[in-house]
């Protein structure tokens, strides 16, 4: 695992009400959340980069009212019709 080390002001913390740890887990997750929403990366790749479980996951994705299936209409047109 490759480590990743950013500044951030020291206010950040205490405006959002969160310690160090539980601010960049945040930050994981909704970095997860936005590039999932984006489709830039798959669900199981957001989960991994946020360090949820699949279920946490989609869980996570509620809170931000995202919408847990990411399909364009001729993706979800596919799938339908591969439906036995």
């Amino acid at each position: 695992m490759r480590v990743v080390q950013i500044e951030l002001p020291e206010t950040v913390f205490s405006s959002l009400r969160k310690n160090p740890e539980e601010f960049i887990q945040e930050m994981r997750i909704a970095a997860a959340v936005k590039w999932y929403e984006l489709g830039e990366i798959s669900q199981a790749k957001a989960a991994e980069i946020a360090g949820l479980s699949r279920a946490e996951f989609i869980n996570a994705l509620s809170r931000y009212q995202v919408d847990f299936m990411q399909y364009t209409p001729e993706e979800l047109a596919e799938e339908l019709a591969n439906v036995d």
